[in-house]
């Protein structure tokens, strides 16, 4: 398995992980107040939107030659990056 295809395959395992931690958000927040769940729904959209962009990136990056793999790497990471940190934020609200 080259670099770059195991590099793939744990970027969309950590992705498929966050399928079972959005819908565990859901589940939080249907118990939550009326005002807090509107809230929570956003924040898990948001994140949604931010799990289909690193989808996308990755999907790139799957799909660049085994030359071209390492530019777009940086990219994926950027948005990872971002995705871990918006959710850290929104888990930590949902313990609040």
């Amino acid at each position: 398995m080259s670099m770059k295809e195991a590099y793939v395959e744990k970027i969309q395992a950590r992705l498929n992980q966050w399928d079972s931690e959005i819908e565990n958000l859901k589940s939080k927040a249907a118990e939550a107040s009326a005002d807090a769940k509107v809230e929570y729904e956003r924040q898990i959209d948001e994140l949604k939107g931010m799990q289909k962009e690193t989808q996308a990136k990755l999907d790139e990056l799957r799909a660049a030659s085994d030359d071209a793999w390492t530019d777009l790497k940086a990219g994926v990471e950027n948005a990872w990056d971002s995705l871990e940190r918006a959710s850290h934020k929104v888990v930590e609200r949902f313990a609040a």
